[in-house]
């Protein structure tokens, strides 16, 4: 009876097509915020490291949908010789860049300029 009724919930499980929408909106909103992370740092050929494309010597890196839109946490490097920077990005529904929180010393003069972008040193 318990290896039924594990069945049918296995089946249900997987055949549930809410999360693979779900999943499919999240790698959007994520194709979006590499995009924006290149224009707001105004820096080419980035490294990064998103909840698509996982790399754990880097770290873990989220995307979670808030109540006001998304937030998408990853990390980023110019070089393979630099070290992997942190970043915290707040987007609205629409997928508009709210706040970008970055842990690079680099960018600071660039955050006096743009209110959006924060470093945390």
């Amino acid at each position: 009876m318990v290896g039924i009724l594990v069945a049918v919930f296995s089946y249900q499980w997987i055949t549930d097509s809410s999360r693979r929408v779900e999943r499919g909106i999240e790698e959007s909103v994520v194709f979006e915020v590499r995009a924006l992370l290149a224009e707001t740092l105004a820096l080419k050929d980035l490294e990064i490291v998103d909840p698509v494309d996982s790399n754990r010597e880097a770290g873990k890196s989220y995307v979670y949908r808030t109540a006001t839109g998304w937030q998408v946490s990853g990390h980023y490097r110019r070089q393979e010789e630099d070290p992997w920077q942190q970043f915290l990005m707040n987007l609205d529904e629409d997928v508009t860049l709210l706040n970008l929180l970055v842990d690079d010393p680099e960018i600071v003069e660039q955050a006096r300029v743009n209110p959006a972008l924060e470093v945390i040193l």
